[in-house]
């Protein structure tokens, strides 16, 4: 399979994900970027995510389920084959408190995969990576019936769709 088809089934298939994820929809997760291993998601700060009132810093339960996001994301591009996930371990190191009106990053990495885990390791950050809010190292599972990226091109040509029309990669 061309990489550049593959990394635009990414593209695709991500943002689909983030947006269709009702929890991230209403804390506002957007998505940013993927690539092969990696996935880039961000929560705008918002007053509703406030945990408290008097230093208006985010909940650090947002802070966990952009974490998680981005890592089920990483996850997803790290398999050789497509298909459901599940969350089996994320430990979320808290190192500081984001900043009160910084929209916070998540970064994910998957490093290693085997047939049905995947194991990933991410940060989330308010404008600076060495200076993180929080760090997370997780596992996922591959669950359920598995596609091949290949099969899934295929199957977007069949249905009259471009393996293309992804957003712009670069």
């Amino acid at each position: 399979m061309d990489m550049n088809e593959r990394l635009k089934l990414f593209w695709d298939v991500g943002a689909a994900m983030v947006a269709s994820t009702p929890h991230a929809n209403e804390l506002g997760i957007k998505f940013v970027a993927i690539d092969e291993g990696q996935a880039t998601l961000s929560l705008p700060y918002s007053t509703h995510l406030i945990g408290d009132a008097r230093t208006r810093v985010v909940h650090g339960g947002a802070v966990t389920t952009l974490l998680d996001q981005a890592c089920g994301l990483a996850a997803f591009t790290g398999f050789d084959t497509m298909g459901a996930l599940a969350t089996l371990s994320l430990r979320i190191d808290y190192q500081r408190a984001a900043k009160p009106g910084e929209t916070i990053i998540g970064l994910a990495e998957c490093y290693k995969t085997t047939k049905h885990v995947a194991f990933l390791r991410a940060v989330a950050h308010d404008g600076d990576e060495s200076d993180p809010i929080a760090t997370a190292q997780g596992t996922f599972m591959s669950t359920g019936p598995r596609l091949s990226f290949e099969d899934a091109i295929k199957a977007r040509l069949s249905k009259g769709q471009r393996p293309d029309t992804a957003g712009d990669p670069s």
